[in-house]
């Protein structure tokens, strides 16, 4: 039996807590805030999208951030088997659109519970409104912890602490700044799952509107670098939803500000296609003004845009546009453009990319491969995902791994 402590009280930390005890262990979370999961209590907006329900093999997929290096954690727990172990514990789960799995309750306390249950019935320890302040090493090998209470000497300590986004809930980075202390390589932490910063006329006009079935790409120079289909819409800032936070983890280690956002608002439609609508709206409306001859292909916010971006005149008599100027307008509808400005901050981001480098992990254990005793789960390493609980999936197998393996 070893005496192991749990840094963090969040997803990662409490099933890596469960999995230590389980194995026999004696073990202890120390976790700063007055209770566990805070983080939790605020995913899918209060109601916790636990996990995908996909399998193994195409979870893979959606990581966005050292895929490889979560291959063997994720097969061996899988979306699948956390499903199973919640409900085993007690909680009904639903699975919605896209396969985001959700507890029954659409109460995201209710996920938390059933994980104290489970540390709780194995017998862990915890110790709430306690901060790690120091991680002591001797000769390559776990020695200690500082608190602000006092001194411990376990065999192991599991560093489960989250990144730096959300940092109302203790998420400020304490693990990552553990392990640059010890001399442990880090990668540098970006927002990832976030809104990005745009500038273009109009925006203020449509601040607001959402869009579905569309398609957005960025793009470096003549280079698409990252593109998705789905929702999006249009905020104080720029842009957000689901294509777009995806898109902020792929492009949030390239140089944003050079980044142009194309928005394809008819995307089953190629150029010949939608021209040939067009042309239907304009013979239905060929004694109108341009600006009142686009209602039924798209939002009122979007149509004076639109026509701005094609270089028409809004006020142009339909029957008078000719090809060449229709053209434009496809193209714009094909490629309304936006320039990016930057990311939103990174206390926004969904998730937090960079932290510890996966380099300096054993992916089986998630043990650190220079200091024998100390484990690095979750959010605190390099590894993140798109949205729709592969986040969590990730806090959940890594925490896994890193408890099972002790004892």
């Amino acid at each position: 039996m070893k005496k192991v402590i749990v840094i963090g009280a969040g997803a990662s930390g409490l099933m890596a807590a469960y999995a230590a005890a389980k194995n026999g262990n004696e073990v202890l979370v120390i976790e700063k805030n007055e209770k566990a999961g805070k983080k939790i209590y605020i995913t899918g907006k209060g109601r916790c999208n636990i996990t995908n329900d996909i399998s193994a093999e195409d979870f893979l997929p959606n990581v966005v951030s050292n895929r490889k290096f979560l291959t063997g954690c994720i097969y061996r727990f899988s979306p699948e088997r956390l499903m199973r172990f919640l409900e085993d514990g007690g909680l009904s789960l639903k699975t919605e659109r896209g396969g985001r799995v959700f507890p029954l309750s659409d109460k995201a306390s209710d996920v938390t519970a059933c994980l104290l249950r489970y540390c709780q019935n194995a017998g862990v320890i915890f110790h709430f409104n306690e901060k790690v302040t120091k991680i002591e090493v001797l000769d390559s090998t776990l020695s200690g912890i500082i608190t602000d209470k006092g001194r411990y000497s376990p065999d192991c300590v599991l560093v489960c602490t989250g990144g730096v986004s959300y940092s109302a809930t203790g998420s400020t980075g304490d693990g990552i700044r553990f392990a640059r202390e010890l001399g442990i390589q880090t990668v540098d932490l970006k927002p990832a799952l976030c809104g990005i910063v745009c500038s273009a006329p109009f925006l203020k006009e449509l601040q607001g509107l959402s869009l579905k079935n569309v398609r957005v790409s960025a793009y470096l120079g003549e280079k698409c670098v990252s593109s998705f289909f789905g929702e999006m819409l249009f905020t104080h800032f720029g842009i957000s939803g689901p294509t777009v936070l995806s898109m902020s983890s792929e492009v949030n280690r390239l140089d944003v500000s050079k980044l142009r956002i194309a928005i394809d608002l008819k995307p089953a439609l190629d150029a010949a296609a939608l021209d040939r609508r067009v042309l239907r709206d304009f013979d239905k409306y060929i004694n109108k003004k341009l600006s009142n001859a686009l209602a039924e292909l798209l939002p009122k916010k979007l149509i004076l845009p639109i026509i701005a971006a094609s270089g028409n005149d809004e006020n142009a008599p339909v029957h008078s546009v000719t090809k060449a100027q229709r053209e434009r307008l496809v193209h714009a509808l094909k490629n309304f453009s936006l320039r990016a400005v930057s990311l939103r901050p990174i206390e926004e981001g969904i998730v937090t990319a960079g932290g510890v480098a996966v380099s300096e992990v054993d992916p089986k254990t998630m043990q650190c491969k220079k200091v024998k005793g100390l484990y690095f789960c979750g959010e605190a390493l390099d590894v993140d995902a798109y949205t729709g609980g592969f986040n969590l999936q990730i806090a959940f197998s890594t925490g896994y791994a890193a408890g099972s393996s002790i004892g």
